[in-house]
């Protein structure tokens, strides 16, 4: 495995703790409202963990799991990530992705790991950028 992958597979992990504690807290509110199990163990995660990793790819190009471990996101010619690309990556990814993986393990993952089967789908790359500082001053 690349570098940059075993990064994008640790970035994703702690994206899943965020989505997680998220999903946790939306459950207390919709238990009593929503009685369907499938919504609770389908539904609920998958909404919470597209739209918080949307709301911040949009914003910042970076999720929180990304920033954390020094990667980001951006547009394969160079300009701002458009909302289609990053609907059609995570779609893929959570889709087709898998499917592409069980059939070329070692293909996966391309040269060096900046440019997965759902990045090369969606026209994305992702880039090390490095830590960002802790109080963003030049001490």
């Amino acid at each position: 495995m690349n570098a940059i992958t075993k990064k994008r597979t640790k970035a994703y992990f702690i994206d899943l703790a965020v989505s997680t504690i998220v999903t946790a807290g939306v459950e207390l509110l919709l238990r009593r409202k929503v009685k369907s199990e499938f919504v609770h163990a389908v539904i609920t995660p998958t909404a919470v963990m597209w739209s918080l990793e949307y709301i911040q790819l949009r914003q910042s190009g970076q999720t929180i799991g990304n920033r954390v471990m020094g990667l980001s996101l951006e547009n394969g010619d160079g300009t701002e990530l458009t909302c289609n690309q990053i609907l059609k990556r995570m779609a893929y990814r959570d889709t087709k992705s898998t499917f592409d993986y069980l059939k070329d393990r070692k293909g996966f993952e391309g040269d060096d790991g900046s440019v997965l089967p759902h990045d090369g789908f969606a026209n994305t790359i992702v880039k090390e950028i490095g830590k960002p500082k802790e109080n963003g001053c030049n001490n």
